[in-house]
């Protein structure tokens, strides 16, 4: 039975058109964890139906509580490998990546079979089970690359619908399994390939233009989602592409439109959604910890990084939460969780930088820093000093669902070199060590290892390479007898029956995994992060706390230098003002504004928030989101938020957000615009402007217009065409971003050059 304590066939991943983004959203969402979790060990019906009356009740997150299924045949296979045994009691997806996949491909188990099995080790282990599995299948699947064509030619939906998608449901829904919670992963790669690799893209390939246009990419996805998820027990995961991929704002918008536009076709509706996963069968690291994204090198930012190259992510963990956090705001249920793959993203070994890289150039900084030891972020095939990343684990992270092993560690990406077969997988050179590169990965190595299989197929050499960088390392494989540095920074504040604490991060040669922290001496809990409250105190007592650091081998740093901290007096005033709203965002009808915003903080607790608009109060709310009606059609109005708390403190306005209502009175076509400027650095400055359609059919394209108060001059601007006649600009849509759904959005951005005031304009927005 795989543990997963709290706290398969090839697919790649091809770089993203290398446009510099303009604004990223980080909120976070807390699921509830407990404090271990074990994650563990396979007649066609009707099938919601003969289901219903017997599955278990549908969980927010299926992971937490649960045992998840140990894959036999992957187990098999790591335990016959030197130092395997280590790892093979964890649990990994079952790939049904083509149609004879489903009963077993040359004497391997077919679906039913690992269900079977499934329901074995739930009954042996005596707690819910899920059983993991990833649906690969799609009608000229993996456009872009070659390693992991698929079976299906470009317009044989109705075979993937009838032969493929069916046959899967109706096992699923079998009552044998209804206690099972099934966890699927919906056609990697298919959809982020319409937005970064069709459609005039400098990225874009013959191949994904012909899936763009025939739609069979959305409506098997919408299909799939549809029929899976009218059975009870099966939790839908789409996937959600990496940071490396998708991480710039050109493409992430645009990814998240075309996921909700296939959760919407085919019959299928959001709710079929149970969340999205990052990073599947790659590489990108789960967190980067020697450098951010807002750290600079002499004056230098670190997006202007080769390495970086502008994207607004360095790890999988900041992208998979600001991920989620878009998703929910385009309409995806506010319960949606992520999914990480770390199954080789780890990048341990003797190549594991300790500590941040010098500061002599920004490059040299985020090289030498850099956990993520590719050549560039683009590269996804066998790759050379990869090793594993954390185990599987439920609820490692606010928003997270789980760490999972989608990608079987051991099977090949990709063969080195043509090798004939009847599976359907093309060459592609990205998985031969000697190919110098193309666009998809800024022309670098592509790092792969030599005397690659098929993909799918067992590489014993790559399965040592990720066994050898393990990190956390492997039992048996490293001897980590190294401390993780001190905690520094041990911050804290008090109310009349807590103490709120914060530090620093300790470093470690290979990994802090936690902390411990003490209360006069006394352990009194433990964090992965870097805070911990302390709750059910005495008011007006002084407490002395220090935190120690942990690593995976048992190693601790000495103490932190003691902090005393005193609970207020039951009748302390509070004059702390909650934090300044962020992020504030809108869209609007021809008679309304819908507004969104990040939660405030506070010493005490934010108790709500005031909305103003032309700074005139015109209504409050107790949580980040906010509607104002009985607007005027095409005008434009200006908001910022204020926060609030218990005594009356009032913080700052929020920066000012204009959003101008749409013309038609939400006829069949009309739409609106808003502005927001994501930074500004004296000079110069970044805008995002979002598109929204307010009409009642799709618009074939659209048109923003507006007049800069000032002599603000657009230097470049990405997802649209740009004419600018002294003040006066007009942006009009790409090819690929003119179509917009009922209700949906799109969005562009630019860089533009100013001097004296920055004023914000009013924008207008037609529709045809």
């Amino acid at each position: 039975m795989g543990a997963l304590p709290q706290s398969a066939p090839s697919r790649i991943r091809p770089p993203p058109e290398r446009i510099p983004p303009v604004s990223a959203l980080l909120v976070s969402r807390l699921k509830t964890a407990a404090a271990a979790v074990v994650l563990s060990a396979t007649a066609v019906l009707p099938i919601a139906t003969a289901q219903s009356a017997h599955a278990a009740a549908r969980v927010d997150n299926p992971y937490v509580g649960a045992g998840v299924y140990v894959n036999p045949e992957w187990s098999a296979h790591a335990a016959a490998e030197p130092g395997g045994s280590a790892i093979s009691n964890q649990p990994t997806y079952v790939w049904l990546d083509r149609i004879a996949a489903i009963n077993g491909v040359n004497g391997s188990m077919g679906l039913r079979a690992h269900l079977n099995a499934a329901v074995d080790q739930a009954k042996a282990s005596g707690k819910p089970t899920v059983f993991q599995v990833v649906i690969y299948d799609l009608p000229g699947r993996d456009c872009a690359a070659l390693a992991s064509n698929g079976e299906l030619g470009p317009t044989e939906i109705d075979r993937y619908k009838s032969e493929f998608i069916d046959p899967i449901a109706a096992i699923l829904a079998d009552p044998a399994y209804a206690n099972l919670r099934i966890a699927t992963t919906v056609e990697l790669d298919s959809l982020p390939n319409l937005t970064t690799n069709a459609g005039g893209t400098p990225t874009a390939t013959p191949a994904c233009d012909v899936m763009k246009a025939n739609g069979n990419y959305v409506t098997g996805v919408g299909y799939a989602l549809a029929k899976l998820g009218a059975i009870p027990n099966v939790y839908n995961y789409i996937d959600a592409g990496h940071h490396g991929w998708l991480g710039w704002d050109s493409n992430l918008g645009p990814v998240i439109d075309q996921l909700y536009q296939a959760a919407n076709a085919s019959g299928s509706t959001p709710a079929n959604v149970a969340g999205f996963i990052v990073n599947t069968a790659n590489y990108g690291a789960l967190k980067e910890p020697n450098f951010t994204i807002d750290d600079t090198v002499n004056g230098t930012s670190v997006r202007q990084s080769k390495w970086v190259d502008w994207n607004r992510f360095v790890d999988e963990t900041s992208y998979a939460k600001a991920f989620r956090d878009k998703a929910v705001a385009k309409g995806f249920d506010s319960n949606i969780g992520m999914l990480i793959d770390t199954s080789r993203n780890g990048w341990g070994g003797a190549n594991r930088p300790t500590g941040p890289g010098p500061k002599t150039t920004v490059d040299a900084y985020v090289d030498g820093g850099r956990i993520d030891r590719r050549f560039q972020t683009g590269n996804w095939c066998n790759q050379s000093g990869a090793g594993l990343g954390e185990r599987p684990t439920a609820a490692p992270d606010a928003g997270i669902d789980a760490y999972v092993w989608v990608k079987p560690p051991g099977e090949s990406d990709g063969a080195s070199s043509a090798i004939a077969n009847d599976e359907g997988k093309g060459f592609d050179r990205m998985c031969d060590p000697t190919y110098t590169g193309n666009p998809r990965n800024n022309n670098n190595m592509s790092g792969a290892l030599p005397n690659a299989p098929l993909a799918g197929h067992w590489f014993s050499a790559q399965f040592q390479e990720l066994l050898k960088n393990a990190n956390p390392p492997v039992g048996g494989t490293t001897t980590d007898t190294t401390a993780p540095s001190v905690p520094t920074g041990l911050a804290g504040t008090a109310t009349s029956s807590s103490v709120a604490l914060t530090w620093a991060a300790s470093t470690d040669n290979v990994g802090v995994t936690g902390y411990d922290i003490y209360r006069g001496g006394v352990l009194v809990g433990s964090s992965t992060g870097t805070s911990f409250t302390n709750t059910g105190l005495t008011a007006s007592t002084a407490y002395s706390y220090t935190v120690r650091a942990k690593d995976a081998a048992g190693n601790v740093s000495a103490a932190s230098t003691a902090l005393s901290v005193t609970t207020t007096s039951g009748g302390t005033a509070d004059t702390t003002a909650p934090s300044v709203p962020t992020g504030l965002a809108g869209t609007a009808t021809s008679s309304s504004v819908a507004l969104t915003w990040a939660a405030s903080t506070d010493n005490v607790g934010v108790t709500g928030y005031d909305i103003y608009r032309g700074g005139v109060l015109v209504g409050s709310s107790t949580g980040t989101s906010f509607t104002n009606t009985g607007l005027t059609a095409s005008t434009a109005y200006s908001y910022t938020v204020r926060a609030k708390d218990a005594a009356g403190n009032v913080s700052a306005a929020s920066t000012a957000l204009v959003v101008t209502t749409s013309s038609n009175g939400g006829g069949s076509t009309g739409c609106a615009a808003t502005y927001k400027i994501s930074s500004d650095w004296g000079a110069g400055f970044n805008a995002d402007v979002t598109v929204t359609n307010t009409g009642t059919a799709a618009t074939k394209g659209w048109k923003v217009t507006w007049t800069f108060p000032g002599n603000q001059q657009i230097t470049n601007l990405w997802n649209g065409v740009v004419t600018q006649s002294g003040q006066s600009v007009s942006v009009v849509n790409q090819g690929y971003n003119g179509a917009i759904g009922a209700g949906a959005s799109t969005s562009f951005g630019f860089g533009a050059n100013y001097s004296g005031a920055n004023g914000v304009p009013t924008l207008t927005c037609t529709a045809s």
